[in-house]
């Protein structure tokens, strides 16, 4: 009885996320269409596709998420913005920080109907995996991006994690905060791993998530640093939440 209750469950997560997203896509259309040449960064569209998350996370009647720290974003602000993965419901999670950026995501997801093409229209920025004029384009793409004042979302551990423990750490996004000169805004994330596990369709109910917004990295506690010496120390910084245990 459990496992048909469960899967009836998921098959009504999937169902609402799509259906939302079907409803909205064409709204996100013509909000393109009518800001594209005045609003170049994208932000109203972006703050609907915050919206539109909203709503979906609204709907689902399964999880109960916090986002905790948000007053610590300054909305003057650049960032890269840093996050731990632990599952396919980062990313609407993610959007309930209202700030306006542009995620690194891979170019399998903009395939995705609604979902995929609201990515496109709001320009976020493409990778590749396996190719590596990809990732330089993907890199030269963000370092646009921030110094024309918009902030950007990664995800340094490249992937999902498939037992929620946090992997190792690429360089890329703190070779752009070197770059760039920006500062580095570091996110951690819990309970998405139990609400859905990697590569699965079975959505479990009744669980806490929660998003935590650190204290921002100013460029001058990392200037001069390696990138290698900043991703050690993000790890280490985003491991040590991780360890203070699960959320209340």
């Amino acid at each position: 009885m459990k496992k048909i209750l469960r899967f009836l469950v998921s098959c009504y997560f999937w169902f609402e996320l799509f259906f939302i997203s079907a409803l909205l896509f064409p709204f996100s259309f013509v909000i393109f269409l009518f800001t594209f040449l005045f609003d170049k960064k994208l932000i109203i569209l972006h703050q609907f596709t915050c919206a539109w998350s909203f709503i979906v996370l609204k709907a689902n009647f399964m999880w109960r998420i916090r986002v905790v720290g948000r007053e610590k974003i300054d909305k003057r602000e650049t960032y890269v913005i840093v996050s731990n993965h632990q599952s396919g419901a980062d990313i609407i999670v993610l959007f309930l920080l209202w700030n306006n950026y542009k995620w690194v995501a891979k170019k399998s997801l903009y395939n995705f109907p609604f979902i995929g093409w609201n990515m496109w229209l709001n320009r976020y920025i493409v990778i590749d995996r396996g190719r590596k004029s990809s990732m330089q384009k993907m890199m030269a793409d963000a370092v646009k991006t921030l110094r024309s004042g918009s902030s950007v979302m990664i995800f340094p551990e490249g992937t999902r994690s498939k037992d929620g423990r946090l992997q190792q750490f690429k360089t890329g996004a703190f070779h752009l905060a070197l770059e760039t000169g920006k500062p580095i805004l570091p996110i951690v994330i819990t309970g998405t791993s139990m609400a859905i596990r990697k590569g699965g369709f079975l959505v479990n109910k009744n669980h806490n998530i929660q998003a935590k917004v650190l204290q921002p990295i100013p460029y001058s506690s990392i200037q001069g640093m390696e990138p290698r010496d900043v991703t050690a120390m993000l790890r280490d910084l985003m491991l040590g939440e991780l360890n203070d245990g699960p959320v209340k």
